[in-house]
């Protein structure tokens, strides 16, 4: 393991030219105090777990010193955001400190957010605040728990620093890893300014440093769409087989490697709704659950025009056309497995669709619906109480039940195997948007943050009984129920 000052970097993104960056240094946070740390993101870059009792760390985590070897700059990237294009973005609260190898080679960008103004800030601050950052740490985390590609959190920096919301908050900085922050806006910066050079060198960039498998194809760009549109298919199934709804998905949140970034106002969805909006700013409900797939979609169509210097039309339509099958095998994939079919069959997606169907108008609890699924035996109510429960329209659930009976007999599917493969898909935990507020008012108005690391530990085993924390499982009480979040951070 390696103390901070160890850390092995190799800015590789430093050497692009000028034009994709702005040189800039954290502003230090006032009076830093450490909220939490994640030991497990620290492992990816061989961090010793002992460096965060030394307080040096606080001092590299708050902008007070910079690490050895870092090389920090602001990122630019444009991008549209809630479908109209805007010119104006980039990293404007956030700062690459530098890109770390670990002992295996593998290189992770340290992203320093709510670490001051950058030439990206417009008239914002650069500030984050501790509520958000708290959103952010505890969500990436359960993400990642739940087998989706996302962000990792380091850790997250409080201070006495007030910031001006549609409140006065605290200020606070977390410390984002991922492979690369770079994003489909990256693209479009350069395509929307006339500048196909620069599309075709961070193309090159990125097929180097994350997609080496491409180098020396023929059709290496037209390769690398086709994975992007493959990857974020993927994603999309996961969301929506999880019952996440990321709430901002502008061109300039979507990152070009498929993972989960930019956790604003999220939400999982408690009561089966499709068209659940988590942000309290998404009047038309732009980014409800059920619009992610086509989004991402659209998203995509804006960065095949992006590469449209060094991909044709043609080639990039073709790429563009793969989306929906992958997304919808994948799905349909993800669904099997949670209802725990061994086999996939043409009927399956009728059975899908059938129960969804059922959920929506019975409000059922998602998450806790296909974790009590585990326990079917039976198309009889009365060897299925806690799933006959849930549902008010007792002829409707029995109906499909006897269907979903049917297919489970057709592969001779076995009560006790199915249950434990159903309980490694199915989480007993996810991150209720009340469970977070719980955690963020103790950190807010107590300076407890004990609730931040219990919620931690409970989520990163999100598929494992841990029965005596069973309350953190339950459907939200009255005043935490369909709760939406502000964009402001």
């Amino acid at each position: 393991m390696r103390k901070i000052a160890e850390l092995k970097f190799d800015n590789t993104y430093r050497r692009l030219p000028e034009d994709f960056y702005h040189l800039v240094k954290p502003t230090a946070l006032k009076n830093p105090k450490l909220v939490c740390f994640n030991s497990d993101a620290g492992s990816l870059i061989d961090l010793d777990p002992n460096e965060v009792m030394k307080p040096e760390f606080i001092e590299y985590f708050s902008g007070h010193k910079l690490i050895p070897g870092s090389d920090p700059l602001a990122m630019y990237y444009t991008g549209h955001q809630f479908g109209v294009y805007n010119s104006d973005i980039g990293d404007g609260r956030a700062i690459l400190l530098g890109e770390v190898r670990n002992f295996v080679g593998e290189k992770w960008d340290l992203h320093l957010k709510g670490s001051g103004r950058t030439r990206y800030s417009r008239v914002f601050d650069g500030r984050a605040v501790l509520r958000s950052t708290i959103r952010e740490y505890l969500c990436s985390e359960a993400i990642y728990a739940l087998g989706t590609p996302t962000t990792r959190a380091l850790c997250i920096i409080g201070s006495d620093e007030e910031v001006e919301r549609e409140t006065t908050e605290k200020g606070a900085m977390m410390l984002r890893m991922a492979e690369t922050h770079i994003r489909f806006g990256s693209f479009e910066a350069f395509h929307y300014t006339d500048r196909p050079d620069y599309v075709k060198l961070l193309a090159d960039y990125v097929i180097e440093q994350h997609f080496p498998g491409l180098i020396g194809e023929e059709n290496k760009y037209y390769m690398f769409l086709k994975d992007v549109v493959s990857r974020t298919a993927q994603l999309m199934a996961k969301w929506q087989s999880v019952g996440f709804a990321h709430g901002v998905m502008n061109t300039d949140n979507m990152s070009i490697t498929g993972l989960t970034i930019d956790y604003g106002p999220y939400g999982f969805m408690e009561e089966y709704d499709p068209e659940y909006t988590p942000n309290n700013s998404d009047h038309f409900g732009r980014y409800s659950f059920q619009n992610q797939p086509a989004i991402a979609l659209w998203n995509l169509n804006k960065l095949a025009l992006a590469l449209g210097s060094i991909i044709s039309r043609d080639r990039a339509q073709e790429a563009l056309e793969e989306f929906k099958n992958i997304y919808s095998n994948s799905f349909v994939r993800n669904m099997n497995r949670k209802l725990g079919l061994k086999t996939a069959r043409p009927e399956d997606v009728d059975l899908i669709k059938g129960l969804l169907k059922i959920m929506v108008t019975e409000k059922v609890d998602y998450t806790n619906f296909f974790r009590k699924l585990s326990d079917f035996t039976s198309p009889d109510p009365g060897l299925n109480r806690n799933l006959d429960s849930m549902f008010e329209d007792k002829a409707g659930i029995g109906d499909w039940a006897v269907l979903y009976k049917s297919r489970l007999d057709a592969e001779n599917s076995d009560d006790y195997e199915r249950k434990r493969e159903m309980d490694l898909v199915n989480p007993k935990f996810i991150l209720r948007n009340y469970l977070a507020e719980n955690a963020i008012k103790k950190a807010v108005n107590e300076a407890d943050y004990s609730e931040i690391n219990l919620l931690h530990k409970i989520l990163k085993d999100p598929f494992s009984e841990q029965s005596e924390f069973d309350e953190y499982a339950d459907p939200p009480p009255d005043w935490g129920r369909n709760l939406v979040i502000s964009c402001s951070s």
